[in-house]
């Protein structure tokens, strides 16, 4: 009987596994195929990242400093409204490295992490979870029992339906694919030219360049990332697809289970990034959650909305911009653009004192 069974070994549950082994408890984190792919999700992220991994990660990890973006209304010939700062805003890192660098930080803070582990059936009892298993390369099943389950399985979360939990308010569908030629730009452009959401390219140093875009189910992305692509003129490769969980669901929990990372929406509504908001929530799962004390999730479900509805509220207000007019984005863009003092990951800090002295 483990104390806590993590299903998935993404950002989020990797910090819980790692978290909650560092507290003393039986963590077992089952990831379905090989930790950090198929990759998903794009790699840039603020510098808050280097606080969840070990300093001697960074080198491995990095590979472009970004200072700013460029906001355009139009393609990419279209006016840009430059935001940035004088010291670096966010990072572009190796995403792939980072899931696989922060599962060795739970394996070695004690947790049973195993790959090739399919979770296909989850029956929860009053005193504990039972967890049916497809192992890669056996025949039949196995089952291991756990007093409660993570479920940090992503946005289609087989944890989440299993037990009845409501789905999140909104899937987008993202794409994004690489140019391999190297770019150390030091500027992201973003393009408002996407049903009520935004298409992207990163320069990512000696690592090329990421393009992506995401839209609400129905829109046709393939088609929006060709043309992208094709008014920036590039061929890229390693073509990638997935769900964007925007959110959160009214209830993240059950008697022996809770939701972390995008199981549970924790994600920015305006970006769809769920990096630091999900590894912000494990954190608060393992700093509240008793596996003895099924009471303690109620305290798990108020602390980390507590944590982060008023920069995942925000988000949405942010958001609710990029299906204004166009003549008012550009008066919006216009009269913000400059030198600025946000975080990227906090809409909150848009009322900061730093950014209210660099806007007026």
């Amino acid at each position: 009987m483990y104390d806590f069974a993590v299903v998935g070994v993404g950002p989020a549950g990797a910090r819980f596994a790692r978290r909650a082994a560092e507290a003393g408890y039986d963590v077992l984190a089952l990831e379905k195929g090989e930790v950090g792919t198929p990759l998903a999700c794009s790699g840039h992220v603020s510098t808050d990242i280097w606080e969840y991994v070990p300093d001697e990660a960074r080198d491995h990890l990095f590979q472009n400093r970004i200072y700013g973006a460029d906001f355009h209304v139009g393609g990419p010939n279209s006016k840009a409204y430059p935001f940035y700062k004088q010291t670096e805003v966010s990072n572009v890192i190796d995403r792939v490295e980072l899931d696989r660098t922060l599962a060795d930080c739970a394996r070695e803070a004690g947790a049973d992490v195993r790959e090739g582990h399919t979770v296909t059936a989850i029956e929860e009892f009053d005193d504990k979870v039972e967890l049916t298993v497809s192992v890669a390369g056996e025949a039949g099943t196995v089952s291991f029992d756990a007093k409660m389950v993570a479920g940090c399985d992503g946005p289609t979360s087989r944890v989440r339906r299993s037990l009845d939990l409501p789905e999140p308010a909104e899937t987008l569908h993202g794409v994004l694919a690489f140019d391999p030629e190297p770019d150390d730009g030091d500027f992201v452009d973003v393009h408002l030219t996407v049903p009520r959401f935004f298409a992207w390219r990163i320069p990512r140093g000696d690592a090329g360049v990421e393009y992506g875009l995401a839209a609400p189910p129905g829109a046709e992305v393939n088609e929006m990332f060709e043309a992208l692509t094709d008014t920036y003129d590039v061929e890229t490769e390693h073509f990638c697809s997935g769900a964007i969980p925007i959110g959160p669901p009214k209830r993240t929990t059950t008697r022996r289970a809770f939701l972390v990372g995008d199981a549970a929406a924790q994600t920015k509504p305006f970006t769809g990034g769920g990096i630091l908001y999900g590894m912000t929530a494990a954190d608060v799962a393992a700093e509240t959650i008793d596996p003895d004390d099924p009471e303690t999730l109620a305290d798990y479900e108020s602390a980390w909305r507590d944590e982060l509805s008023t920069e995942i509220r925000l988000g949405h207000l942010v958001r609710k911009c990029y299906s204004f007019p166009e003549w008012l984005q550009h008066v919006g863009l216009w009269s913000l653009s400059g030198e600025i003092g946000v975080h990227m990951d906090k809409p909150s800090s848009f009322f900061s004192r730093e950014h209210l002295k660099k806007l007026f």
